[in-house]
């Protein structure tokens, strides 16, 4: 028997729960199905736990809009609801010559994106904020900070839930089919089970492409390739020596091998730069290799020439989802509705990396307006 639903999320990571209370607030029926024991063991819970200001994004993407969009919002609702987060502040540091005009480049592209309050800092402006960096000059980002990321998501599943979302744990969606009423998913776990919703959000992570490509009726075309791009974050043994984050210039994979804090002033570096061979989440290794360490150190030396022998310890990986290759520039989020693929009420959410936790309150209100 095939059970009629309104709307349904799939994947209870962080934009998943913030994309189904948006909806069951906008007075949808909402049903969040999640292969997993729990909400957000994947990308959500493995990252840097950093709210970006919006400056690395090329202008108009919709990383940059919904970045700068999500970013205070974000600000507001955790102050709403006295969650975990900290307005610190972060410094992007040139260790050479060299990269100064990189540096201005990234001040120009801030602005362009409506971060208006970057400060350029020379060497003696960066030590007296942070004695311990060097740097020949950096960046003043004030608006980056920190958020409990666990908190953050609990709280967006308690007001779906209040808002009279259900969820549905180890309910892994296995294939769908676009009929002429919605379109119809096939559901796993213990009580396997048929449901035929008029919308689907698939807000699947790293599990997005492969799912849309089990939907029958959407043209392949409009799917694109996953990859996956590991990264490792090790934790200082000690104090931490920065009061703010502190980011080298970024590459074309990821932001860099930077310093961030917990909320607890606890100091980590991550994440590096590791494609995998395979972008297949059942097949996921999430062990830190230790091996890398020494290029951890000497990365880190280029800014905190300080690093202790011996001061790093491993902590956890995360894995990114991405959809460009390797030597590619990084993609924009997509976020594809019928006027991309043509399936009335299939949203697809295509290589939602960083800043998806930043972004992700923006992300819901964007997907709800193609709802």
């Amino acid at each position: 028997m095939t059970e009629r639903v309104d709307t349904v999320v799939v994947g209870a990571g962080v934009v998943g729960l913030a994309v189904a209370r948006e909806l069951a607030q906008r007075g949808h029926e909402v049903l969040v199905l999640e292969g997993a024991t729990a909400i957000g063991t994947g990308t959500s819970s493995r990252n840097s736990e950093v709210i970006h200001a919006g400056l690395y994004y090329p202008t108009g993407s919709l990383k940059a809009r919904l970045c700068v969009q999500g970013r205070e919002r974000l600000y507001a609702y955790c102050a709403e609801r006295g969650l975990g987060h900290r307005r610190c502040g972060k410094l992007i540091a040139a260790t050479d010559e060299g990269q100064l005009d990189a540096l201005r480049a990234l001040q120009a592209q801030a602005l362009a994106n409506g971060v208006d309050d970057v400060q350029w800092l020379d060497a003696a402006q960066a030590r007296a904020l942070e004695p311990q960096l060097r740097a020949v000059a950096a960046l003043l980002s004030p608006s980056t900070g920190l958020v409990d990321s666990h908190a953050l998501m609990l709280s967006l599943l308690g007001d779906a839930q209040s808002a009279g979302a259900l969820l549905a744990l180890a309910s892994p969606v296995l294939s769908g089919r676009v009929t002429n009423e919605g379109i119809e998913l096939q559901v796993g776990g213990e009580q396997p089970m048929a449901l035929l919703a008029r919308r689907v959000v698939n807000s699947a992570g790293h599990g997005a492409p492969a799912l849309a490509g089990r939907i029958g009726g959407l043209d392949a075309r409009h799917v694109p390739r996953a990859w996956a791009c590991k990264g490792h974050y090790f934790s200082l043994r000690g104090r931490s020596p920065f009061s703010r984050l502190v980011y080298p210039l970024h590459d074309s994979a990821g932001l860099g091998v930077h310093l961030t804090l917990d909320l607890a002033g606890q100091a980590r570096f991550g994440p590096d730069t590791e494609w995998l061979p395979d972008a297949d989440p059942a097949g996921f290794d999430y062990r830190v290799d230790e091996r890398r360490i020494p290029a951890f150190g000497a990365a880190i030396r280029r800014y905190w020439p300080g690093l202790p022998e011996g001061a790093l310890s491993p902590a956890y990986t995360g894995i990114r989802p991405k959809i460009s290759a390797p030597g590619q520039p990084a993609a924009d989020f997509r976020i594809d509705a019928a006027a991309q693929h043509g399936v009335p009420g299939l949203v697809n959410l295509f290589g939602i990396e960083s800043p998806g936790l930043t972004a992700c309150l923006a992300i819901a209100s964007h997907v709800a307006a193609h709802i």
